[in-house]
């Protein structure tokens, strides 16, 4: 047995969901002589814009019952679309009982995800649960051979185009990949399915995983020259870079969406209560070199470039609110690879539009940083699934372990040190003041070796021109997880820091304790711990 170069299509049957481009590529089949076989809302349409349509109920001479829940489920149509027509037996069987072939299967769901998003009630999104459809996508996908299936309105022009070219039929390479793309759509389908029913019984890791994704874009190469890679868009994806607008700019490459990524989600952390504040951030290679809050967006970037402005060049700049003329005429100084904002004002996307290279992307709106979800991590052999670190330390939870207790502007720059660790690869060490960094320590394997890396750039940017000079002098420090030893602690505090900000939990707990208070320094523990790796 072998499937035919090309098929002739006779018979159609639509049934869908989202009626895009429906009309016009009925119209196309019906001017090829196709007889069209239909149900519900799809057959409506087709007869209101005068085309030819049989209802399926009519075709199979059973009626639809159960509120519409059985009606393509007969033997007249998945006999007529999983026949093989080089196979005597079943063309003996069609003839038997009177199925007629359909060759064309145009069918997409009950629209479940959206249903979902809505906030439908639960009964609601059962009911949104499409079975026939599935079926027959399925049916057609698998007889492939002979039948052609489309369950994407995007991929009508490629077979009308076919139908053209070959006088009515379509060529095997076409069924091949409309049939892959077919049983992906099943697939992305019952993965929406069953992680909404898994989550309705309170099930964060369910025995068997499945998930989907939609690609994007696939892009140049990947983190590599050497690398392929692309961008997969979630289910109900949070707003971030996968969803943002490109204003302008050069194509986006796998390491520009990796930084972007890590931008976005740090400004976020500043849209909270108690934090909720104009605040950038600007990222290198995933770490942030700089990160500030202010009163205006234009300072709060002035203040995040000082920190670093040497790893700046070439960085990724996310803001949190509205990008502003003014904003964008300070960021149009520097060289930078991305901006990422919520919205961007006329003024100044007309500033940057002048920086031709500069990727501008919009989101229309924050991710919100509370919302949890999930992230992964490859693995020979498998992955790492893990809920998102959402974790947040208010004042109220702060311990104080130190004999000096720190002054309510200490509280508030440990609070903004220990969110902005949070974002940084571990070991990481944060120094702040006033709102902003001032130096950043990330990814070393020791703790003392990131408080020493950490100071030495708060050093350099303070010999910067228009910088303070004060480098990390009066500023606080953030670690993201306990100090081990009080070398680190005692770098901290030759660099000038006042206050520490730690998870604490180490068995050098009391030596560490004993260290900052021989040094005259306020510490608290938070019993969190922020590892990033």
């Amino acid at each position: 047995m072998s499937a035919a170069e090309t098929v002739s299509i006779q018979r159609a049957l639509i049934s869908v969901s989202d009626k895009t481009g429906l009309v016009d590529f009925a119209q196309s089949l019906a001017g090829h002589g196709i007889e069209i076989l239909s149900t519900g809302g799809s057959a409506k349409a087709l007869r209101e814009a005068g085309v030819a349509v049989t209802e399926v109920s009519d075709h199979t001479g059973f009626p639809e019952i159960m509120g519409g829940r059985v009606k393509t489920l007969h033997p007249k149509i998945h006999g007529g679309i999983l026949a093989r027509r080089d196979e005597d037996s079943h063309r003996a069987a069609m003839d038997a009982h009177d199925i007629a072939p359909i060759d064309l299967v145009v069918v997409n769901l009950y629209p479940f995800e959206a249903t979902l998003a809505a906030g439908a009630d639960f009964a609601t999104c059962v009911e949104n649960i499409d079975i026939g459809g599935p079926a027959m996508v399925r049916a057609a996908a698998k007889n492939h051979d002979f039948v052609t299936v489309v369950t994407d309105p995007a991929d009508y022009a490629a077979v009308t185009a076919e139908l053209s070219a070959h006088g009515g039929a379509t060529g095997l390479a076409l069924r091949r990949r409309l049939a892959a793309a077919a049983y992906a759509h099943t697939a992305s389908y019952d993965a929406a399915i069953a992680g909404w029913l898994a989550s309705e019984q309170g099930e964060t890791f369910p025995d068997r995983l499945v998930m989907a994704g939609r690609r994007q874009q696939v892009l140049r190469y990947g983190e590599n020259p050497h690398q392929d890679a692309a961008v997969y868009a979630g289910v109900n994806s949070r707003p971030g870079v996968v969803s943002a607008e490109q204003l302008q700019g050069k194509e986006l490459s796998y390491n520009n969406l990796n930084d972007t990524d890590a931008a976005f989600e740090l400004v976020a952390e500043f849209t909270l209560p108690g934090f909720d504040r104009p605040a950038v951030a600007i990222i290198k290679h995933a770490n942030p070199c700089g990160v500030a809050m202010a009163d205006t967006l234009t300072e709060a970037y002035r203040r995040a470039l000082a920190c670093d402005p040497v790893s700046a060049f070439g960085g990724i700049i996310a803001v949190n609110r509205p990008l502003d003329a003014q904003t964008a005429g300070e960021i149009g100084k520097l060289f930078a690879e991305v901006v990422i904002a919520p919205t961007i004002e006329p003024a100044a996307r007309e500033i940057l539009a002048e920086k031709k290279n500069l990727r501008l992307l919009v989101t229309g709106a924050m991710p919100d940083a509370a919302a949890g979800g999930m992230t992964m991590k490859s693995l020979a052999g498998g992955f790492l699934l893990q809920t998102r670190d959402d974790g947040r330390i208010d004042a109220g939870a702060l311990k104080i372990v130190s004999k000096r207790t720190p002054s309510a502007a200490e509280i508030a720059d440990m609070l903004f040190a220990f969110r902005v660790a949070k974002h940084v690869k571990s070991n990481a060490i944060v120094y702040a003041r006033d709102g902003a960094t001032v130096g950043i320590g990330a990814g070393q394997m020791s703790r003392v070796d990131s408080a020493r890396i950490a100071a030495w750039k708060a050093r350099e940017a303070s010999g910067v021109a228009g910088a303070d000079g004060r480098g990390a002098d009066g500023s606080v420090v953030a670690s993201d997880a306990f100090f081990p030893f009080a070398d680190g602690l005692m770098a901290a505090v030759e660099a000038g820091a006042t206050a520490v900000i730690q998870p604490g939990g180490s068995v050098r707990d009391s030596e560490v304790i004993a260290a900052a208070d021989a040094a005259g320094i306020a510490m608290v523990f938070t019993g969190m711990r922020h590892f990033r790796h």
